[in-house]
């Protein structure tokens, strides 16, 4: 018998008609054999696929239910309950994130990429995030009281070669201040004349707060959901007092506004 594999060009050409037949044959079913594998490759191709496909959306929805859970466990509902409502709750949502977590350890942990690249999953280092370039940047300029050469011998000025810059994020709480408007008042004695400016135009007329503060506390209750009460909590601290009716006829004032 011919081996196909072995076979050459110039072999061919000196074959009979019988073998050259004999060699077609085990060609074709050389390349049917090897098309059977393809085939059989390719849908276990498809199954893996669709099995990690699978593994995926299962991750994404566990991870999405228990992201809903610490959400209902941290958030403003469970504030509204009484204590043995909120055991019940918080004993039920335990239950239920620990199985999740098992249902996420055990998918994450047949997952190819976990099997094939543990260590380097291990070794990498969390990536920090660039700081956003809309923040103001405030400067501390570090340099040595003395530039001049340390060296006894010399003591020649040094030139400044370079620097290292290393960002920090920082935050500035918010505080509270009084706004006056001082109005001077002018007059002629020979006339009997006073002169003095009016008032400037005021968005809420008669009004302790000003529009920022009004502003303030309305984006803090209804966008940051921070209840009136924890408001006069946080501005108490800065020894000011707005109680929680206060703030709530404030926020009035700006809605119909």
């Amino acid at each position: 018998m011919l081996d196909v594999h072995a076979t050459r060009t110039t072999d061919i050409k000196a074959l009979s008609p019988a073998a050259l037949a004999e060699l077609a044959a085990q060609m074709l079913a050389h390349i049917a054999e090897q098309s059977r594998h393809i085939d059989a490759q390719s849908k276990r191709i498809d199954t893996q696929a669709q099995a990690i496909k699978w593994r995926d959306a299962k991750i994404e929805s566990i991870t999405f239910q228990l992201a809903r859970l610490k959400a209902w466990k941290f958030g403003a509902k469970s504030e509204r309950m009484n204590a043995q409502q909120r055991d019940i709750f918080e004993e039920t949502l335990a239950a239920d994130q620990a199985d999740l977590e098992a249902q996420l350890a055990a998918l994450q942990a047949n997952s190819p990429t976990s099997r094939s690249a543990p260590d380097k999953q291990q070794r990498r280092q969390p990536k920090r995030e660039a700081l956003p370039p809309h923040l103001p940047r405030v400067d501390q300029h570090i340099e040595p009281e003395d530039t001049r050469c340390p060296t006894p011998e010399c003591g020649r000025p040094m030139q400044r070669v370079g620097e290292d810059i290393s960002e920090r994020l920082d935050i500035v709480p918010a505080k509270f201040s009084v706004q006056r408007q001082i109005r001077g008042k002018w007059a002629c004695k020979c006339c009997q004349l006073l002169v003095q400016e009016p008032a400037v135009a005021q968005v809420f007329d008669n009004a302790l707060p000003t529009p920022g503060l009004q502003a303030h506390t309305v984006v803090s209750r209804f966008v940051d959901h921070i209840p009136y009460y924890r408001q006069e909590q946080i501005n108490a601290r800065s020894g000011v007092h707005t109680p929680r009716s206060t703030l709530a006829a404030w926020s009035g004032h700006t809605g119909r506004s």
